[in-house]
C-alpha cells in the first residue's frame, strides 16, 4: 500500500496532534544529540496511550512500515535515530508522561515511558524516598529510554544499573500485543523473566510504554571526599578499603587523572584544584545514609579516611565542608566532557573490563594508543567501582573533525575495542550498541552470543520492523528482517 494510505490511517488513529509530517517539527528529532547520525522518516508519531501505541504498531505491521522508538533523544550511540531510507516512522513516547501510581509504603512508582528522569526525582522528593539512578542527561532522558538502554550512572556501585531498578514492565510487542507485567512479585517462577529480556534491548524486541520502579530511602546525610592517590592501582586499593570500612554507605567512587582535572579547572570559570598538591590520580568518594544512619555517618567517614592514611592508600584528602562544596566537587566530575570538547574532537569509548583488571588495562592501553597514533591523548575516567571507565582518545591539535573521525578516529576505536575484548571486557558498559557500535559487535562478539541475539530478535520481531539496524545487524543486508533461523547454534 502507498505511503499516503498508511499516513491517512495513522492520522485517523492518532489525530492531528499525534502525527506530523511537517519537516520543521520532524528535523530536530532526526539527528542524534551528538550529531553523528542523521536519518529520514515518513512521519513523527506521538501516541498518548499504550492502546494507541498498540494500534499504531499493528498498522505499521500491516503496511510493513519500520518503527523507530525515541525517548529524550539523548542516547550516545544513535539508537533512536532512523536510517536514511525515509520509510520508517519515528515513534516518540514523550506524550506518555504520566505517573500512574506512587506508593510510598510499597516503595515503588509506576511511570509511563515519557516521564523525564528529573521529573521522577522531583515527584518522589519530600516523601522520604528517592529513585537511585541519576546521570548527566537527567533533564532530557526518559524512563523508556533508560529501560531500553539499561542505563547506568554514578550510583551503580551501590544500587546497580537500570536493570536492578525495574520491578515490572509494560511493552508493546512487534505484532501490537501488549506485554502486561507491571505487577511486582519478589518470587515468581513462571518461566523466564521476560521483562529482563526487554530491558537493554534498545527497542528491537518491544516498545516500553511503562515501568514499575523501585524506590529507596532518601539521603538524610552525605559525606563527599576528594582524595589524591599515586596511581590508578592505588585508587583501586582505596576503593576496596572504602568498601570494607563503609559497607553499604559507599555510594559513589569516581576517578580521574591529574591532566583531566587540569582541563576541567581551565574550562570552568572560578574552579580550582580541590587539593593543595598535584596527584597522579584523583578519587571522588561519596558516602550516604538515611535517617537511621545519618548521625553516625561523619564518624564512619573519619574512621574510613584515618584507616586509609595509616595504610598509605592516599596522599591527601579533603572532606567537603558543606553542600556547596560537595556540589562543587561533583561539578568538576560532571564537567569532564565539556572540558574535553574544548580541546577538539575525540573518540569516546564506554567500556568495561572485570573490576580488578581496570587499572592494569588503562595503564597498558594508554601508552599503546598514544604510541600508535602520534599526537593523540588517551584519557580514562569514571566509575572505577563497577569496572566501567570512559576511555577517550583526543585528536591531535588542528585536525579536521569530520575527516579525523572518519579515518584515524574510526581505526582508533577499532583498536580500543580489540584491546577491551582481549582483556575480557565489553565494548558497551552502559550506553548500548545502537548503530554506532553495530559493526564492532558483529566483528568481536562470540558467535554463539550473536546467534542467540538473532534468534531472539527473529522470534519476537520476525518482520524486522522494530528499530531496524540497531543492536542486531541484518544477515541478508536488508534493513529489516533477518535471514532464516539456523537449525542449530
Amino acid at each position: 500500500m502507498s505511503n499516503d494510505t498508511f499516513l491517512a490511517a495513522a492520522r485517523a488513529l492518532l489525530g492531528e496532534r499525534g502525527l506530523t509530517t511537517d519537516p520543521d517539527l520532524l528535523d530536530p528529532w532526526l539527528t542524534d544529540w551528538r550529531g553523528r547520525f542523521t536519518g529520514r522518516a515518513l512521519a513523527l508519531a506521538s501516541p498518548a496511550s499504550t492502546a494507541e501505541v498498540s494500534a499504531l504498531v499493528k498498522l505499521c505491521g500491516e503496511h510493513e512500515v519500520p518503527v523507530v522508538p525515541q525517548g529524550g533523544n539523548s542516547g550516545m550511540c544513535g539508537g533512536a535515530t532512523p536510517d536514511k531510507g525515509g520509510r520508517a516512522i519515528l515513534l516518540s513516547l514523550r506524550r506518555m508522561n504520566a505517573v500512574r501510581e506512587f506508593d510510598p509504603d510499597a516503595r515503588r512508582i509506576v511511570c509511563e515511558a515519557g516521564v523525564i528522569l528529573q521529573t521522577l526525582h522531583d515527584t518522589v522528593e519530600g516523601s522520604g524516598l528517592r529513585f537511585p539512578l541519576t546521570l548527566g542527561g537527567k533533564g532530557s532522558a526518559t524512563v523508556g529510554g533508560l529501560v531500553s538502554t539499561n542505563a547506568g550512572g554514578t550510583q551503580v556501585l551501590r544500587h546497580g544499573s537500570m536493570r536492578e531498578q525495574v520491578l515490572g514492565l509494560e511493552a508493546v510487542l512487534a505484532d501490537g500485543s501488549v506485554f502486561s507485567g507491571l505487577v511486582p512479585l519478589k518470587k515468581d517462577n513462571r518461566g523466564w523473566d521476560l521483562k529482563q529480556l526487554l530491558i537493554g534491548s534498545e527497542g528491537t524486541l518491544g516498545i516500553v510504554t511503562a515501568a514499575t520502579l523501585r524506590l529507596v530511602p532518601a539521603v538524610a546525610e552525605r559525606v563527599v571526599i576528594w582524595a589524591g592517590v599515586p596511581s590508578l592501582e592505588g585508587a583501586r586499593e582505596l576503593l576496596l578499603h572504602c568498601e570494607d570500612a563503609a559497607g553499604s554507605a559507599l555510594e559513589g567512587f569516581e576517578v580521574l587523572a591529574q591532566s583531566t582535572l587540569d582541563d576541567v579547572v581551565a574550562h570552568l570559570p572560578g574552579a580550582r584544584q580541590p587539593l593543595g598538591e598535584r596527584h597522579a590520580w584523583h578519587a571522588l568518594i561519596e558516602l550516604v545514609a538515611d535517617r537511621a544512619g545519618a548521625a553516625a555517618l561523619p564518624a564512619l567517614a573519619g574512621t574510613m579516611l584515618e584507616g586509609a592514611l595509616e595504610r598509605g592508600l592516599l596522599e591527601d584528602a579533603v572532606i567537603a565542608a558543606n553542600e556547596t562544596q560537595a556540589e562543587a566537587f561533583w561539578l568538576l566530575r560532571d564537567s569532564i566532557a565539556p572540558a574535553e570538547r574544548e580541546k577538539g574532537p575525540a573518540v569516546q569509548h564506554d567500556i568495561s573490563v572485570p573490576t580488578e583488571k581496570m587499572p592494569r588495562f588503562v595503564e597498558a592501553a594508554v601508552p599503546i594508543l598514544e604510541r600508535d597514533w602520534p599526537g593523540t591523548e588517551a584519557v580514562a575516567f569514571g566509575h572505577l567501582g563497577d569496572g566501567n571507565v570512559h576511555f577517550h582518545v583526543i585528536a591531535p591539535p588542528g585536525v579536521d573533525a569530520l575527516t579525523w573521525h572518519a579515518g584515524d578516529g574510526k581505526n582508533i576505536s577499532a583498536q580500543v575495542y580489540d584491546l577491551v575484548t582481549h582483556w575480557g571486557g565489553s565494548i558497551s558498559a552502559e550506553h548500548g550498541i545502537g548503530q554506532l557500535k553495530l559493526g564492532e559487535l558483529e566483528r568481536l562478539a562470540d558467535p554463539v552470543h550473536l546467534a542467540l541475539l538473532r534468534q531472539v530478535k527473529r522470534a519476537l520481531d520476525p518482520a524486522g520492523l522494530l528499530n531496524p539496524g540497531k543492536l542486531v545487524a541484518p544477515e541478508d543486508g536488508a534493513s529489516g528482517a533477518l535471514a532464516p533461523a539456523p537449525a542449530t547454534l
